[in-house]
């Protein structure tokens, strides 16, 4: 049976590609593009107060640059620079390609991106921004920090996720939809007067900003501390840019590798120190050998699957987001029960940019793992406490200086069942996860202040807008 769709013809003049979308359409019955529902006669669009602004970025020879890719990896719901991608002239992918200033707002293109408008006060000449990003300046009659927030508003979030996006899969909605949004011209007076009203509670953001840690930093110093590890002496052997090598290094060395990042002595120092401390490898902890994910890709999804398909993608952010995948067909999931996961089990990827990612099964989940991911299911050992040593700084980098290949490098099951891991007994496992647990979920508690004073910034704005109307 089909589904019936009712409009009016209005509305239908509101897209210059006749657009046939329901979701659109119930928004332009229901408001047009006055999505505050002004109803007033003093509106404006967004195309008024914002000025597409892109400029290629100019690349130097042998400098490194910051790739900020639209990926959740890489800014947070608070507006943040949370991770980059380490870029140069010749060696950055063709999607990130712009450059930006303190005068620029950027908002992500994409539906149901985490990350709100941005804008940031410091130098970002080494910045290098995704295509994914739209990129403005402010009119001068309006206020740059008010246009912010107005961006950042609950409602015009909610517009562009809900009814303004187009396509399947990756989604996104077309800069021409999102700059015909109306809403009430407010004077510069008054913007002016609301940003003062705004700047404590900012102030109050930044403070709680400042005392937060970020998780990579706890783990490393709960670790850190237990192993009495210096992080300091190991930061400045990995500056060094000259060392000494030897023939003999070939003895452990199976490939017969000489890279620079395997050879260098802040690899050996590592992997010295942790056989130092413990005799343990993963191999030791292993229930079942480490399994490759499967190397067939659904040819469609099923939405109604019972089995979610667990990518690299999914679990870039070193957890895995269920509300982001794809459920697959009940034939690609019988076919593939082999590579299925259970509760506790922890997927890995392991080749491209995203190598070296964990994600621990924390629930009862039909799941199965994708191609270049592999499943490690352990025994003995508090998989909770596996995946947070997995993070560490310990584990990534023995993965930095084993991983193989020029373009797409590769990390193997081979090379992770002999990495060295904590021989702990029950007790100190336990002990471990506790401490690290308790100051991540302090973390938590800091996130959440953060977001009650957004909110008050987005009501702030949004009373401001529906006062235009009296």
């Amino acid at each position: 049976m089909g589904v019936i769709f009712k409009t009016k013809l209005s509305s239908l003049k509101q897209d210059d590609t006749s657009r046939i979308d329901a979701k659109f359409h119930s928004l332009m019955n229901e408001t047009g593009y006055d999505i505050f529902k002004t109803k007033k006669s003093n509106l404006t669009t967004l195309n008024n107060i914002l000025k597409p602004s892109y400029h290629l970025f100019e690349f130097d020879e042998s400098e490194n640059y910051f790739g900020v890719p639209t990926g959740r990896e890489f800014t947070n719901e608070f507006g943040d620079i949370t991770s980059t991608q380490i870029i140069t002239k010749d060696e950055h992918p063709d999607r990130l390609r712009y450059k930006a200033d303190e005068n620029c707002i950027l908002i992500s293109s994409l539906k149901g991106a985490r990350t709100p408008a941005l804008n940031f006060d410091f130098d970002l000449s080494r910045y290098v921004f995704s295509n994914g990003f739209y990129i403005f300046q402010v009119n001068e009659k309006w206020n740059k920090k008010f246009v912010l927030y107005l961006l950042r508003t609950t409602r015009l979030k909610s517009v562009l996720d809900n009814n303004l996006y187009r396509g399947i899969g990756i989604s996104s909605y077309k800069q021409d939809d999102f700059l015909r949004i109306l809403i009430p011209e407010i004077s510069l007076e008054i913007q002016n007067k609301i940003v003062g009203e705004i700047k404590p509670i900012e102030k109050e953001i930044n403070v709680l900003k400042n005392s937060k840690l970020h998780p990579i930093n706890i783990i490393n110093q709960v670790f850190g501390e237990a192993f009495g590890f210096d992080w300091s002496a190991f930061e400045n052997i990995k500056k060094e840019k000259s060392y000494t090598s030897s023939i003999s290094k070939f003895a452990n060395n199976i490939d017969c590798r000489f890279s620079y990042r395997f050879q260098h002595k802040s690899a050996t120092y590592l992997h010295n120190f942790l056989e130092g401390i413990t005799n343990k490898k993963v191999k030791h902890f292993l229930e079942i050998p480490i399994v490759l994910g499967s190397s067939i890709s659904p040819n469609d999804f099923d939405e109604d699957g019972d089995f979610y398909y667990i990518s690299m993608a999914t679990v870039k952010n070193f957890y895995f987001e269920k509300e982001d995948s794809q459920t697959v067909s009940a034939t690609y999931s019988k076919s593939n029960l082999e590579k299925s996961v259970s509760k506790n089990d922890i997927i890995m990827t392991r080749s491209g940019v995203a190598i070296g990612k964990f994600a621990l099964i924390e629930e009862d989940l039909n799941g199965i793992f994708a191609d270049f991911t592999m499943r490690i299911r352990l025994k003995g050992f508090n998989p909770l406490l596996a995946y947070y040593y997995f993070r560490s700084d310990f584990f990534q980098h023995l993965i930095t200086s084993h991983k193989k290949g020029l373009q797409n490098q590769n990390i193997f099951p081979s090379q992770i069942k002999e990495f060295p891991i904590p021989d702990w007994d029950e007790t100190k496992q336990a002990e471990m996860v506790e401490k690290i647990k308790t100051q991540l979920d302090e973390q938590k508690v800091i996130d959440r202040q953060i977001e009650e004073k957004q909110q008050a910034i987005n009501k702030i704005i949004e009373d401001a807008i529906k006062q235009e109307q009296n």
